[in-house]
């Protein structure tokens, strides 16, 4: 397989508990042609260390947020003080991964909602581009979303069907695709991944979560981004190089990088 440049627009390779040499990662990475990388935060101190990592390399940014799972945290005056400095940085490229998980009951509706909201406004005051984490909660992003009309985005580890993504392309919103598609049972998905467009297409690993086929039971890991571009290329019948080329270039848009 030709070498071509990719942009892993979502991982999380700079967690202490990653369970692989980070450097590493990062070499082989480069090796496979997946040059730059976004270390996605999901909490306060979480988004600290994505930015501690972030500052050891030029081709490696950090987004500050706080996950539904997390959302609770931003309740407190001092932790919501905190991560709001966070967003200062110059490393940081988008405020996210951030807005509604239905599927899973780890916080309220209410507390998701307002941790949503608060990270709506820090993106709109520093205008930041968005890293949406949205699971069977569709019908009420929309409606938060809509509240703020000038704030652009992605929507990470798209799995929804056909319907949401015209939702989500009236609005602008890019598409993030990973592991899943190589791997999923679900046809609506795969007919959704054909239909984004490629202008609005970006790609990511999730690393460690998701490994894409042929290496499930493996840990995830930046490079894997590669065999992600490789199977939406026979999917969509598009080039791998072009698939490179495009999604990069909406990576770098997005991201301002």
């Amino acid at each position: 397989m030709n070498v071509f440049n990719f942009f892993d627009t979502h991982c999380h390779i700079h967690e202490p508990s990653f369970p692989l040499p980070a450097d590493e990662v990062v070499e082989r990475a480069a090796t496979a042609g997946v040059t730059k990388l976004m270390c996605v935060g999901t909490s306060t101190s979480d988004s600290k260390d994505a930015i501690n990592f972030a500052n050891k390399s030029d081709t490696i940014w950090a987004s500050v947020g706080v996950h539904p799972s997390a959302a609770k945290e931003l309740r407190n005056k001092a932790t919501y003080k905190l991560f709001a400095s966070l967003v200062k940085n110059k490393k940081v490229k988008a405020i996210g991964e951030c807005g509604l998980d239905y599927f899973y009951n780890h916080t309220s509706k209410e507390d998701q909602e307002y941790a949503l909201r608060k990270q709506f406004e820090l993106a709109a005051k520093y205008n930041l581009p968005m890293i949406f984490h949205v699971r069977e909660a569709f019908e009420d992003f929309w409606k938060i979303y809509d509240d703020y009309p000038k704030i652009t985005g992605v929507i990470h580890s798209f799995t929804a069907t056909k319907k949401d993504l015209n939702e989500a392309s009236k609005r602008d919103l890019y598409i993030g695709l990973n592991g899943i598609m190589t791997f999923t049972k679900n046809g609506d998905q795969i007919e959704a991944a054909r239909e984004v467009p490629l202008s609005r297409l970006v790609l990511e690993t999730d690393a460690p979560f998701l490994t894409p086929n042929p290496l499930r039971g493996k840990i995830n890991e930046p490079k894997n981004v590669v065999l992600v571009g490789d199977f939406l290329s026979q999917l969509r019948g598009e080039h791998l190089e072009q698939l490179a080329i495009q999604t990069t270039k909406n990576a770098e848009r997005l991201f301002k990088v």
